[in-house]
């Protein structure tokens, strides 16, 4: 199919970035959760993955898509409808609400955006580990992706209120990572504490799966922040090396602040691995509005405010010494998300 506004090479970056932000999901976070909990919730853990996966996909094309993207139906919320016609998927993309059209299908913008749709619900899954009921979970997932997502993602990018009064998101720091840290925090509150000897001994089952997830998630990100211009374009190169200069800088952040002021006075995998993802976070809603010593000095201050916090509020300040946030999402998400979207305004 041939028509004058396509352009191969935006819609080839597009779909590629895709693919690299769903490899994020499965199999990044699929291995990196399998790896990090005990070995007996090692493939519930995994599971619960998948399937919030497969269920965002089935719901988005359904409905959820054109709430989050589609014509406006509140302030907040565009109108529910299916978006699966033959027409739908090959006429050109466009956000009707913010005026915003592109260079490619609108199946590779549906599909786009459901990659990031899916890593939210994935991501929250980490504060629910080991104890959440999996027949919950797949109640969970659609109902909130329906009242929670797509609120904020019509509200900041799909042209709802938030983005008439001129806040900035990037790539999702607030509508995906912020948003992730909150529910994941207040899910794991509702839900309750791991058994205390599980909370005690909670020690990975395979620190060389982690490590593949690990990966797997950090060059992700070059689709998660490269991908968000909508084109192949100096922008998308610019956010690509800036969340990579992030970073590297907050995992050596962590890092140090391990080695000189940490209990233990040494350096550890896990450590750098929340340093990483402190650096990815932080540098989501600015990747493509800084240039590179402002990625590194987000890289520094994100990864340095959640390494105090991670420390400090468990164990001084209510309601975090009450709630048991598995693999901490609500700091190294919720904390990181929010310092970089505020580092915006000064970078």
């Amino acid at each position: 199919m041939s028509v004058a506004w396509l352009n191969t090479g935006d819609n080839a970056w597009q779909l590629t970035a895709a693919t690299v932000v769903g490899l994020q999901s499965v199999p990044g976070l699929v291995v990196l959760y399998a790896g990090i909990v005990k070995k007996k919730w090692a493939v519930n853990s995994a599971f619960m993955a998948f399937y919030a996966f497969a269920a965002v996909l089935i719901a988005w094309v359904l409905w959820a898509y054109n709430m989050g993207f589609g014509n406006q139906w509140f302030p907040f919320v565009g109108t529910p409808h299916p978006i699966i016609s033959m027409q739908d998927e090959l006429k050109q993309a466009l956000i009707p609400a913010s005026n915003t059209s592109a260079a490619f299908p609108m199946s590779t913008m549906v599909y786009f955006q459901f990659v990031f749709a899916a890593i939210t619900l994935v991501i929250m899954a980490g504060a629910f580990l080991g104890r959440m009921s999996f027949k919950a979970w797949m109640i969970f997932v659609p109902l909130w992706l329906t009242f929670s997502y797509t609120i904020g993602a019509f509200s900041l990018w799909g042209g709802g209120f938030l983005s008439t009064l001129g806040v900035i998101d990037y790539s999702g720091g607030y509508v995906i990572h912020l948003s992730a840290g909150i529910a994941g925090f207040v899910g794991a509150a509702v839900i309750g504490p791991r058994l205390a000897r599980d909370r005690e001994n909670f020690q990975p089952n395979n620190v060389l799966l982690m490590l593949v997830g690990a990966g797997i998630l950090w060059l992700g990100w070059n689709g998660f922040n490269g991908g968000d211009p909508y084109v192949a374009s100096a922008d998308a190169s610019a956010a690509v090396i800036n969340t990579n200069l992030a970073a590297a800088v907050a995992m050596m952040t962590w890092i140090v602040m391990d080695m000189f002021i940490g209990k233990e006075k040494k350096p550890t995998f896990l450590g750098g691995l929340n340093g990483i993802i402190c650096g990815l976070v932080g540098i989501t809603p600015a990747a493509g509005y800084v240039n590179g010593l402002g990625a590194m000095v987000i890289g520094v201050v994100c990864s340095a405010i959640v390494w105090v916090a991670w420390i400090y509020l468990p164990k001084y300040v209510w309601p975090f010494t009450k709630v048991d946030d598995a693999l901490g999402v609500v700091y190294t998400h919720g904390i990181a998300g929010l310092t970089g979207g505020l580092l915006v305004g000064f970078l």
